[in-house]
């Protein structure tokens, strides 16, 4: 934290004055257009609806809009204009940062004037901004979004130890045992998500008679296997990547191909593939929800399900926007969070397979 303020005191000391007015005329546009947008919405009323249409189609939310324009037009003008003329990397910067703010404001304003005059911009409210509607529905959700957690974090899990397996397998010299690794993962990837949930549960599950075994356990272990084939690919790239002479050194040492591959190949392995890995997850929580189309139990629901029964329950969209936001507040944290241990990992404050 430290040496980041000093980074921003050294490249302020860098910039002009005229090159700060830029920058802060064009976040101050930004932050007058959404910003004072969210913030007059929010002492105005977001419920009912009908509320939240006079909000937004008021003078006073014109006022904001338009000054929000104004001030993104002058950031945008003097920024380019004057772009060639600042005296300091730190100052052209600055004034293209400014610039760019500014017609973002610009764009956001215009599109919210826009569609604010549109006819049937009250029914459009009313359809997905409805949230009187969510009150019988809240308790629900939270449990919805817990579900999703858990449901992706155990696919995950699953997956991470399945794919380690597989990329093992798939780097062995033998082709008895790289071929069936190589089909599983192909058959794996080459088939729709949705089309393993329906053969696992319908055809499998149901089929078979094990009636005992839940739509979520099911759903979660072939989640896993799906998984398990995108991640033994990102562990094959990964410990592939590595210098061949590793693997080498660590046999000259007297050490198995296993105990290569498990103290010094795959912990060195892992943390390339951090961020791969971690997109493979984001893109598992998302897939989460194709388990909708299965039918789960009340208490087992996930984020699509809650939205798709309360739909159904209020004929309203708006469970479907709170759907898209809770996908959002899981995923968005996660990966903030996988991207500081990578930064801690490139840093060497955390060692892996210690």
């Amino acid at each position: 934290m430290t040496a980041r303020l000093e980074r921003l005191r050294d490249w302020l000391r860098e910039c002009t004055p005229l090159s700060l007015v830029i920058l802060a005329a064009g976040g101050a546009a930004l932050a007058i257009g959404i910003l004072g947008t969210l913030v007059f919405l929010a002492l105005e009323g977001l419920t009912p609806s009908t509320e939240l249409v006079e909000t937004l189609t008021s003078q006073s939310e014109g006022a904001i809009l338009y000054t929000a324009i104004a001030l993104g037009v002058a950031a945008i003008g003097s920024g380019f204009l004057l772009y060639k003329r600042m005296p300091t990397k730190a100052a052209r910067e600055a004034s293209v940062s400014g610039a760019a703010l500014g017609l973002q404001a610009v764009l956001f304003a215009l599109l919210l004037l826009w569609f604010r005059s549109g006819e049937k911009f009250d029914i459009f409210v009313r359809l997905f901004f409805s949230f009187d509607v969510l009150g019988p529905f809240v308790d629900q959700f939270l449990n919805a979004a817990k579900n999703t957690i858990v449901m992706a974090f155990l696919a995950q899990a699953l997956g991470m130890v399945l794919g380690l397996f597989l990329a093992m397998l798939v780097l062995s010299n033998r082709v008895a045992v790289r071929a069936p690794a190589r089909a599983y993962i192909n058959f794996m990837r080459g088939t729709p998500l949705l089309v393993q949930l329906l053969i696992g549960y319908l055809g499998i599950v149901t089929g078979l008679g094990f009636r005992e075994v839940s739509v979520f356990a099911t759903a979660t272990v072939i989640l896993g296997l799906n998984a398990g084939a995108y991640t033994a690919e990102i562990f094959r790239a990964g410990i592939q990547s590595l210098e061949r002479g590793q693997m080498e050194a660590s046999r000259s040492l007297g050490m198995s191909y296993l105990q290569a591959m498990r103290y010094v190949v795959v912990p060195q392995a892992v943390r390339r593939v951090i961020p791969p890995l971690t997109n493979e997850f984001v893109i598992l929580i998302k897939d989460t929800s194709l388990v909708a189309f299965l039918g789960l139990s009340f208490v087992q629901r996930e984020l699509l399900a809650w939205g798709r029964d309360a739909y159904a329950e209020t004929f309203n969209s708006t469970p479907f926007l709170v759907a898209t936001v809770g996908y959002l507040l899981v995923t968005l944290p996660l990966i903030r969070a996988v991207s500081a241990l990578e930064r801690k990992l490139r840093s060497g404050l955390v060692g892996i397979g210690a």
